[in-house]
């Protein structure tokens, strides 16, 4: 007999303007953000690399992912490192640009509803928003996330 958790523990990613649902199993570590000497202040969503367990991993702007522009990192910027969950077969850890420091929630049926309305931009990585309780909160798409990480990679390389 398969066993149905009621519960989902994620975490709430604070981005400039929104915020990102992510189940918390797919995250790694939370750590600090440093600028580095490859980061890219520009409007690109790759923004360079960051160290973690010694190793370089590619750190994405999520905003930028989506379209948006003006994404500046700053004292309270951290990064967000996933673990790949097969999106691209080659993908490495790789880690988001967050606006602080993530929330952990509950997230049960009870307190999750779709919002119906919410379309999102061309292209994005973005499966849904959905409203719990008083927060909006999207559902990235990581398998295209993952995806596109390794075809910019492949394409730098």
């Amino acid at each position: 007999m398969a066993i149905i958790a009621e519960e989902l523990y994620s975490l709430l990613v604070p981005l400039k303007s929104a915020k990102l649902i992510v189940p918390r199993t797919c995250v790694a570590e939370i750590i600090r953000f440093s600028s580095s000497s490859d980061e890219d202040q520009s409007d690109s969503w790759l923004r360079g690399t960051a160290k973690w367990n010694n190793q370089d991993i590619p750190v994405v702007s999520f905003e930028a992912l989506c379209g948006e522009s003006g994404v500046v990192t700053g004292g309270r910027t951290r990064v967000v490192v996933f673990h790949p969950i097969g999106g691209a077969p080659d993908c490495p850890h790789y880690g988001v640009l967050s606006e602080g420091f993530p929330q952990m929630v509950k997230v049960n049926r009870e307190v999750v509803v779709l919002d119906e309305a919410y379309r999102a931009p061309e292209d994005a990585p973005l499966i849904c928003q959905i409203s719990m309780l008083k927060e909006r909160a999207l559902i990235p798409d990581l398998e295209l996330v993952e995806q596109k990480i390794v075809a910019e990679l492949n394409r730098a390389a």
